[in-house]
């Protein structure tokens, strides 16, 4: 019998698999982080095609205000819909397009439980071009002091995700 025809039930998540993913996203958010305290953001360019990615997202999303992100809002059944046709868009353009990514929710605040959420990575990418080019995230290096390591409030955070 073919493995992928067997039911998803059968399987469970490899813990492993689990741990390493939270430290490969603990560690894009840590870099993320630092950079947005380090550059000025309105210069920042996330990936080769932002122009496309900001321009898609404008289009799809016109009234998104990215100061704040509802995960609810965004994840409701309607929402979820959208982006998931929005995120289909770049499938074969943005490498891991749909890798889940840690994404801060409010603008003046940092990774931390209380404001992390997960996403797929291309629509991290939409929400940070869209606050990078409307200089929502320049205010981070006047708030922040950057670590090269995540606050261990983010470290149980993620930890959560990953169980």
């Amino acid at each position: 019998m073919d493995v992928l025809s067997r039911p998803a039930e059968e399987f469970g998540n490899d813990e492993t698999l689990e741990r390493l993913w939270a430290a490969k996203a603990m560690e894009h958010s840590d870099i993320y982080f630092n950079m947005l305290c380090s550059v000025d953001t309105r210069w920042l360019q996330l990936t080769p095609h932002d122009d496309l990615i900001y321009t898609h997202f404008k289009q799809d999303f016109p009234d998104l205000d990215v100061s704040y992100i509802n995960e609810n809002e965004i994840k409701n059944s309607v929402n979820k819909a959208k982006w998931r046709i929005f995120c289909e868009k770049f499938k074969n353009i943005i490498e891991d397009y749909s890798f889940g990514t840690l994404m801060r929710a409010d603008t003046r605040g940092d990774y931390s439980e209380q404001n992390t959420m997960l996403v797929p990575r291309v629509q991290f990418y939409a929400v940070e071009i869209a606050r990078n080019r409307e200089n929502l995230n320049n205010d981070v290096k006047k708030r922040y002091k950057c670590t090269a390591k995540p606050t261990i409030e983010t470290q149980e955070h993620v930890s959560k995700i990953a169980t």
